[in-house]
């Protein structure tokens, strides 16, 4: 790994507030002198070649594309992307390549990627697609020869470029989450059922359902409650609301049964929350529903936060958070603070929207004070490998989930593609959802506005049953896979392509994934029915459910449980 220096960087970047900042300068084939370099009166913009056969992934939690060779992004910080222009509430300004090298850009400015394009007079070689009779066609991305890519940081002056070298794109990622301290130190309760409360249930209905459950065989680990815990949810005072008449006593049952217990919560912080005055000259000069935006670069707000939380939810037995809404939006009301918005820390809005999520994971585990978690958070950036906390979202197409699940360990990022009751939902689509869930970091079912348990209104509470209990079993192998991406920076869920750079075939494989090193897991859409197309590499695999060998590359599969297959190490 070695970091090039252009220009003038920035002072507040992303490694600047990373505690575990990692860096160890070795030599690296990549030349310097690929780069070139300018100035412009919008910021600064770096180009350098790409290979005629190179592939590129990465870019943060991209649900909407997986090799984005050809593609423009522009990583914006928005919760609900509606389309693969790079838009995603965890953008990470890292990608990587099968030709051996990835690069990391020290911004949190929405900067531009432009993935192969050719320059006037670099090459005469035409590409093939001229002519069409289509859309479709015509304006298909095409790998066009010669191409560079042009990658423009908006207002900045000058960036650091860290090159990292390794034989496989796993190699490269594990360099740089290792970069950035390493993957976090999970508890294994962690890796248990999580399921969130309907909202309007009170303290005496949440532990009756608990009981119930329990009695059914129905495995759980945490209980999650919703905006229903506040008295004033948005923006938030952090005090529990009357339905919640004795909140010690209420996580004291809690714990009782063995489990643990997780607030929902944003950061806008209302009026009538106790520290508002406190932290109010520490926050930024815009209001969200109300409430103040903390400015969480500051040792000021993050201080005054993370008291009030250690004192009175940590202290109480809670030991997670899920912390909403630090992402933003532009289709769903822009209701978030604007770019233009200055923090006191010296930080503008288009950078604290790259930066609010780890600072604010940062400011929570502050109040939790090194007690072990696994919390939500609803966005991430740059160097964010070291927090125990996995991304969700507000946009529930179970494809896009899938993609997110292969997607996500190219960036140093976790997700859980959470099961989210909806009324629209179907037995199948409840199954479905929820084999996909068992293999992946988290297991989040959430029924934040359903008065019920979703296996009970689809009648299917035995196939629910049998696939937490499958979860329960795979927890060690998840944890064990969780220390290796602590201690070398492997993620524990990655795409084919990471293991098996070398293979073509996995470049466009987006809807399958390794699990814990050694199971490919092969999930099935919801609404596509019982059959799919399953790839699987070379080397020696068996069907993880009957133990029987299967042969690599293509298979067809038709069944009703999900596609699972375990690499025999020998």
């Amino acid at each position: 790994m070695k970091k090039f220096t252009f220009g003038t960087p920035e002072k507040l970047t992303p490694s600047g507030f990373c505690d575990n900042l990692n860096y160890v300068e070795t030599a690296v084939k990549y030349p310097r002198e690929n780069f070139s370099f300018k100035k412009t009166p919008a910021g600064c913009v770096l180009e350098f070649p790409i290979e005629d056969d190179c592939h590129i992934f990465g870019f943060g939690l991209q649900l909407k594309q997986f090799d984005h060779r050809g593609r423009k992004l522009r990583l914006d910080v928005n919760a609900d992307p509606v389309t693969n222009n790079g838009e995603t509430h965890a953008p990470v300004p890292f990608f990587v390549t099968n030709k051996g090298y990835g690069m990391y850009f020290d911004t949190a400015r929405y900067a531009e990627f432009y993935c192969g394009k050719q320059k006037n007079g670099a090459s005469r070689k035409i590409s093939a697609g001229g002519a069409a009779d289509n859309t479709d066609e015509l304006y298909a991305v095409r790998n066009e020869s010669g191409a560079v890519m042009t990658v423009k940081i908006p207002a900045a002056e000058g960036i650091d470029v860290y090159v990292i070298e390794g034989d496989t794109i796993t190699d490269i990622v594990s360099q740089y989450n290792m970069l950035a301290g390493g993957g976090p130190d999970v508890p294994e309760w962690g890796l248990g059922v999580l399921y969130r409360c309907y909202t309007g249930w009170n303290s005496d209905k949440i532990l009756e359902m608990i009981d119930k459950m329990r009695d059914e065989g129905i495995p759980l680990s945490i209980i999650g409650l919703e905006p229903g815990w506040h008295t004033h949810a948005y923006s938030c005072t952090y005090k529990w609301s009357d339905k919640y008449p004795d909140p010690q006593k209420f996580v004291d049952e809690i714990r009782k049964r063995g489990l643990h217990l997780n607030l929902w919560e944003h950061a806008f912080t209302h009026p009538d929350a106790d520290f508002h005055d406190e932290i109010a000259p520490y926050s930024g000069d815009y209001l969200v529903w109300g409430g103040v935006v903390p400015d969480f670069a500051t040792n000021e707000a993050r201080k005054i936060f993370a008291d009030y939380h250690r004192d009175k939810l940590v202290n109480l037995g809670i030991d997670g958070f899920k912390l909403d809404e630090c992402d933003s939006s532009d289709n769903t009301g822009s209701w978030s603070f604007p770019l233009p918005s200055e923090f006191p820390s010296g930080l503008d809005g288009e950078q604290y929207h790259s930066l609010f999520g780890t600072l604010y994971a940062k400011t929570i585990l502050d109040a939790l004070g090194g007690q072990a978690t696994l919390s939500e958070i609803r966005q991430m950036g740059a160097l964010a490998a070291p927090y125990p906390f996995v991304l969700y979202s507000d946009l529930y197409d179970h494809r896009d989930f899938i993609r997110g699940c292969a997607n996500m360990g190219f960036s140093g990022i976790l997700w859980t593609p959470e099961y989210k009751y909806r009324e629209s939902e179907s037995r199948e689509d409840c199954i479905r959802r929820l084999q996909t869930l068992v293999f992946s970091v988290q297991l989040l079912v959430n029924c934040w506005y359903f008065d019920g348990t979703p296996w009970e209104i689809h009648n299917c509470a035995d196939e629910v049953r049998e696939l937490l209990v499958l979860r329960q079993k795979l927890i060690p192998r998840l944890k064990a896979a969780f220390d290796r991406y602590r201690d070398e920076g492997i993620p524990p869920v990655r795409a084919l392509v990471m293991d098996y750079t070398d293979d073509a075939e996995t470049y466009k494989i987006d809807d399958e994934w390794l699990f814990c090193d050694d199971l490919l897991v092969a999930p099935i859409i919801a609404g596509t029915g019982d059959e799919r197309e399953v790839y699987i590499p070379a080397g020696e695999w068996v069907d993880y459910f009957t133990d029987e060998p299967v042969e690599s590359g293509w298979r067809h599969v038709n069944t009703k449980g999900i596609p699972v297959y375990r690499r025999v190490r020998r």
